[in-house]
């Protein structure tokens, strides 16, 4: 009779999950050799993978696991870390350029008007920095300060200093070619030949024709020289500069007897060794031209009638 220990699914299972026992009870079964000898080696060998393999947990294969390097779309959406060394320095390039090259860096940045005005930076191309400071960080990223100018306009010696625009040179007696290039020095590219006696007009090209006047004056400061025309009245080479703007270098002849400009004959001439002044007419001038004094009259190229007076600039202009 077989007992109960002896029931063959409860050698199997001991035979699986506890080796020993179920070889032992095996032995004791009715099963014939051959049964029994393939149980016990096949027992034995589930015995041995179960101690040789090595269970690892979530946390060793965690551990063992080399750490992976960020992917590119990773890198890409992470934030930049300023430098421990400082942001690097910004300065000569436009607020738009400093501003995308700081954020790029890590760094937020706001912007002032480095003179002594107080414009605003609607356009950041048009601005360039010339100086740039830390400012109290406001946020998670350090913040820099942008000192900046207009573009053309050159850097003052200081923040908030004025802007140290360039001055016209002296070039009166100067060749008109020396003192194109004087003037150009300053910034000032626009440069136009006038005749200094107004019935003589000048050669396209009149290099070698002496300064007189020039507009503006020496020592007068250029704002935006890039945006300013240097006017340089000439005299032809051999011919005396006159005494002033207004003259002529070949006088107009005096009227004849009964003339209706109400001069006459004895009192109103011009001698002809003078310096070529016509103070019997009005002298031809250049609308917009600076002027003095004030409420003296003149005619444009034209003929246009002309008066000296205060323009929107505050100084005296020849205007219709």
């Amino acid at each position: 009779m077989r007992r109960r220990w002896q029931h063959p699914a409860l050698v199997i299972l001991l035979l699986i999950f506890f080796p020993p026992a179920g070889i032992v009870l095996a032995w004791l079964t009715l099963w014939s050799p051959t049964k029994k000898i393939v149980a016990t080696v096949l027992s034995l060998l589930w015995f041995l993978v179960i101690l040789v393999s090595d269970p690892k947990t979530p946390q060793d294969d965690a551990k063992a696991r080399p750490p992976q390097k960020p992917t590119t779309e990773q890198s890409a959406t992470a934030s930049p870390t300023p430098s421990r060394s400082g942001p690097p320095r910004y300065v000569g390039k436009t607020l738009e350029e400093a501003e995308d090259a700081a954020a790029t860096d890590g760094y937020d940045a706001i912007s002032h008007d480095a003179s002594e005005g107080d414009a605003g930076q609607w356009d950041a191309a048009n601005w360039h920095v010339c100086f740039q400071a830390k400012a109290k960080q406001a946020g998670a990223k350090p913040t820099l300060d942008f000192g900046v100018v207009q573009s053309g306009a050159p850097c003052p010696a200081e923040d908030g200093d004025p802007i140290p625009w360039p001055k016209m040179p002296d070039v009166v007696g100067m060749t008109f070619a020396k003192a194109s290039e004087s003037v150009e020095k300053r910034g000032i590219t626009e440069i136009e030949a006038e005749g200094a006696f107004t019935d003589v007009t000048p050669p396209a090209e009149p290099d070698d024709w002496k300064v007189c006047f020039q507009e503006p004056e020496a020592g007068e400061e250029v704002q935006n020289p890039g945006q300013q025309t240097a006017y340089l009245k000439v005299a032809e080479p051999g011919t005396s500069c006159p005494r002033s703007e207004d003259s002529r270098l070949h006088p107009v002849p005096n009227p004849p007897d009964g003339g209706n400009d109400g001069s006459n004959s004895s009192g109103g001439s011009t001698s002809s060794g003078g310096s070529g002044d016509d103070s019997g007419s009005r002298p031809v001038k250049r609308p917009g031209a600076f002027c003095s004094p004030a409420g003296a009259v003149a005619v444009s190229s034209s003929g246009t009638p002309l008066i000296c007076g205060p323009a929107s600039d505050g100084r005296n202009r020849w205007h219709s």
